[in-house]
């Protein structure tokens, strides 16, 4: 495992392992980027996800750790050892799969025991070892059954099982959530944290569900067009998105592409293309040089409505109500402004009367409660 000397404020030093590294890695079809020259550091233990939209990459990624698909250029490093022509079977990773890929003639049992039958460990070991992975996912009551005899969760308790039993170094998740229905998916996502924090294992889950990546995991890298556009922890990708598109994907924010007309150190003046003047205050992320276009991003939790002028300087616009949607704890609405462009706003749910569409409404914000980020168009 290569380690990795961290200077935390100059006093301490800490070392880290990684188990999985990534190296300027290219996988071309037909001509055409999937991955485009990705850098990756996975660290042991981490409980790390690979998040984008359809066709970002992702999975070709995580695959290219796997062994199912090989780089066309770049390394695969995993545990210090590089994967160039080390087949998937002789990698140590196990993949959990959104199909499950159970084998529909094998009982639970016979399921969970296929990996280490081909390895030919003692019948006693074998044993030992299905019967500890079926009490880790809490199936030892139904290892007789069969695939089609068992429900979505609990086949994905079998693979998971299937996973875990060969004691890989890393545990590749592809979208292992993605065929659940809802209220499964949250209790399947706690019971997968939940192993991770009892096993100690280092998890790679590939997913384009932005929930389900922001509360299981350690760190997220955010893919786009074959790229990764960031790598941080959930807060910082939530909170401090460094592009656009991190900003766009990652829950719901209002975007206002325009042009900088005025900047000191402690903000920055926006016309927006629509007219709107905007104040974002400069936070430790804003780059010292700002480029001319940029983008001003608002969360709509950060949005205040009122139907009385707000006594704020800046950022504080007339509208109008044009939708009210009721969410049970929240209530999203969408106010139109006076300069024709509509912003999404979402506040807790005070369990008094909603206004009606169409009433008369201000918005207004913080300063420090918006980023500015450079635009896509630059």
């Amino acid at each position: 495992m290569t380690q990795i000397i961290t200077q935390d404020q100059g006093e301490q030093v800490a070392f880290e392992s990684l188990d999985v590294e990534l190296h300027n890695i290219f996988k071309f079809f037909h001509q055409e980027p999937a991955v485009h020259g990705i850098d990756l550091a996975v660290k042991t233990g981490e409980f790390f996800s690979i998040l984008g939209p359809s066709g970002c990459g992702k999975t070709t990624t995580l695959r290219l750790i796997a062994g199912f698909e090989s780089a066309d250029a770049g390394k695969v490093i995993i545990q210090g050892r590089a994967m160039t022509n080390v087949p998937a079977y002789k990698r140590p990773v196990n993949t959990v799969f959104q199909s499950y890929a159970l084998f529909n003639h094998l009982n639970v049992w016979h399921n969970i025991a296929f990996g280490l039958k081909m390895q030919k460990i003692s019948r006693k070991d074998l044993e030992i070892r299905v019967q500890a992975a079926l009490e880790l996912v809490r199936m030892e009551g139904l290892r007789s059954r069969f695939p089609h005899q068992l429900s979505g969760g609990q086949q994905q308790r079998v693979a998971l099982a299937r996973a875990l039993v060969n004691r890989p170094a890393v545990v590749l998740l592809d979208e292992p959530l993605g065929a659940l229905d809802l209220k499964l998916r949250k209790e399947m996502q706690m019971e997968l944290s939940n192993l991770h924090k009892e096993l100690g294992l280092t998890f790679i889950m590939v997913t384009h569900d932005q929930e389900e990546a922001l509360s299981l995991s350690d760190r997220i890298a955010v893919m786009n067009r074959g790229k990764i556009e960031q790598v941080d922890t959930p807060s910082k990708i939530y909170n401090h998105p460094q592009t656009v598109f991190v900003a766009d994907f990652i829950g719901d924010t209002n975007l206002f592409p325009g042009e900088v007309v005025e900047r000191d150190n402690q903000g920055v003046k926006i016309i927006t293309k629509t007219g709107l003047s905007l104040v974002v205050a400069r936070q430790k992320n804003t780059p010292h040089e700002l480029l001319e276009k940029v983008v001003a991003s608002i969360r709509p939790e950060n949005i205040q409505l009122s139907i009385y002028r707000p006594s704020v300087q800046h950022n504080c616009f007339e509208g109008r109500l044009v939708n009210v949607m009721y969410l049970g704890t929240h209530i999203n609405y969408v106010v139109e402004l006076k300069k024709g462009i509509k912003i999404n706003v979402l506040q807790p749910n005070t369990f008094g009367s909603l206004p009606d569409a169409e009433t008369p409404i201000y918005a207004w914000w913080s300063e420090a409660d918006a980023l500015v980020l450079p635009s896509r168009e630059e």
